[in-house]
Formats: structure tokens, C-alpha cells, sequence
């Protein structure tokens, strides 16, 4: 078991945050790519169905190719790449044309290694923190997707609802901890992928079908499927009152403060997605203080 390891829970948690540099390094390309291979994809397919072919094109994926300056174009180097370390001294900017070079880099990388600390902290050393580590990072870069561009994309979401399904019977059972909570049983995973799907589904046609217009895309459903699957369907309700409070306080405060007209579409991705991490970390403690005010049960 990991929990055998000698290691410190201050140099695991250092470690984990030196991990999380790396890896928000990493969504940061996600984040720029996939919307544009999405759409790289998606004009491939409307050629086919015109019958005819796409021209040929260089590979563009999530490796290739090399990161580059979108300015001069020249090449991102291993030392100008460092997370967070590059930017500061680089003073945020291209080291060839002194392009500005935009500050959420930074931004996704620290946040990245500081709430994958904390998943270190909460969980000490075991697979659980492995796993929890792995549906933060998903978390992050679908909500930064989702509000660049209002998508979820399926090759996200939906490998995240199935390692979610996965996990009771991938992780040991040993390392089930009561106080860890995840991963959940195969029984509540399954309900709880079904139910925060449906739910969704179910408010998005039943506002279509009292207004004539759509209310949400399908990744929300598919992203709440997710959570379910991972946190059990008893953490659906306070994830959905989480992100549609917050959501409504953002949206009714962008429209005041001018930066967002009425009916300008707003993403909700984002706020499942932190309602989701909440219910990670906090989950059960928050629900049962919440009973607790209704007395003993």
C-alpha cells in the first residue's frame, strides 16, 4: 500500500504539488487543443457527408506539433516551458517577438498544483488520493473548456463517466478508508451515473419544451453522469443546488456589472465542475452537518 511509503505527508504534499505544475502545464494544451481539433474534426465530417475529401493537413493533436509562439511562431523551448517559472521569467512575454503571453497559463498551472495539494492533504498516501487527483485534473480542464467555448467534449466527459464506473472495482479494497469516500460502491456508482444524467436531461426538455429553447448542452448531463458515478448519487442534489446557486449569483452579476447581456448564453460546466471538487473534498461532512441541524438521526 501506498500508506507503507516513508515519506512525510509534507513531502507528499510537496511532491503532489510539484506533480500538479507539470500536469496543469499539460491542460493547458488540452484547453488550446481539442476545441480546435474538435473542430478539425467536425469540418472533416461535413466535407464527407458533401462527398467530398478533406485537403490534406499537417497532424495536429495534442502532441504534435511543438508548442510555438502564436505570434512569430518560433518554437516554445524545454527551459522557456517550465511551469509558472518560464512565465515569471520570460516576465510574460515571447522571448523572440515579446508578444504578451496571456497570464491564465500561469493561472491553470498553480491552481493545478494547489487543489491537487490539497487532494494530497485531505487524503493522505493511498490510491484514493491517486483517483481524486485524477478527477480534479478532468474537472479543470473541462471547466476552462467549457468556458472558452461552451462544449464539453464526449472524449472527456465520457472516459471520465467510465473510470468513475470502473474505480470500485479497480481500486483495492484495502484502501476503501471510510473517511476517504471514494471511490463509492458499484451499486451507488451506477445509480448515481444514471440519475445525474437523467436528471439533467429531464430539465433540459422540460424547459424546451415550456419555452421552445434549449437551456443546456448535453455534456452538462454527461458531466453530472460523471460526478454521479464517482461520488454516488447521494452527492447529485447538493452538486446541482451548489452550481445553480452559483451560477445565478456569477450571471446576475455579470448583467448588472454590463459585461453580459440578457439571454447571452452562459456556460454551466464550470460551476458543476467546482461544485463537483466541493463534494470531493467536503461532501459527506457538509451533508451530514446539514442534517445535523434537523436534529439526530
Amino acid at each position: 500500500m501506498l500508506a507503507d511509503a516513508t515519506v512525510s505527508p509534507a513531502a507528499f504534499m510537496a511532491l503532489v504539488f510539484v506533480l500538479g505544475l507539470l500536469v496543469g502545464s499539460f491542460l493547458n494544451v488540452v484547453i488550446h487543443r481539442v476545441p480546435v481539433m474538435l473542430e478539425r474534426m467536425w469540418r472533416r465530417e461535413c466535407l464527407a457527408l458533401e462527398g467530398k475529401e478533406a485537403p490534406p493537413a499537417e497532424p495536429y493533436d495534442l502532441i504534435r506539433p511543438r508548442s510555438a509562439c502564436p505570434g512569430c511562431k518560433a518554437q516554445i523551448t524545454a527551459l522557456q516551458n517550465i511551469p509558472v517559472v518560464s512565465y515569471l521569467a520570460l516576465r510574460g512575454k515571447c522571448a523572440r517577438c515579446a508578444r504578451p503571453i496571456g497570464a491564465r497559463y500561469p493561472i491553470v498551472e498553480l491552481a493545478t498544483a494547489v487543489l491537487s495539494a490539497l487532494v494530497a492533504w485531505k487524503f493522505g498516501m493511498n490510491w484514493t488520493t491517486g483517483a481524486a487527483l485524477v478527477l480534479t485534473w478532468f474537472l479543470i480542464g473541462m471547466a476552462v473548456i467549457d468556458m472558452d467555448t461552451q462544449l464539453l467534449p464526449d472524449g472527456m466527459t465520457l472516459p471520465l463517466l467510465w473510470i468513475g464506473l470502473l474505480l470500485p472495482i479497480l481500486l483495492p479494497a484495502g484502501d476503501r478508508l471510510p473517511v476517504d469516500h471514494l471511490p463509492v460502491d458499484l451499486r451507488t456508482a451506477v445509480i448515481g451515473a444514471v440519475a445525474g444524467y437523467l436528471s439533467l436531461w429531464s430539465v433540459y426538455h422540460l424547459f424546451k419544451l415550456i419555452t421552445g429553447k434549449e437551456g443546456m448542452g448535453y455534456g452538462d448531463f454527461k458531466l453530472l453522469a460523471a460526478l454521479g458515478a464517482w461520488l454516488g448519487w447521494q452527492m447529485l442534489l447538493p452538486i446541482i443546488i451548489g452550481a445553480a446557486g452559483v451560477g445565478a449569483l456569477v450571471g446576475i452579476a455579470s448583467i448588472v456589472l454590463g459585461k453580459r447581456g440578457k439571454g447571452v448564453p452562459m456556460a454551466f460546466g464550470p460551476y458543476l465542475a467546482a461544485a463537483g471538487w466541493i463534494m470531493l473534498m467536503w461532501g459527506p461532512a457538509l451533508v451530514d452537518r446539514y442534517l445535523g441541524l434537523y436534529g439526530p438521526r
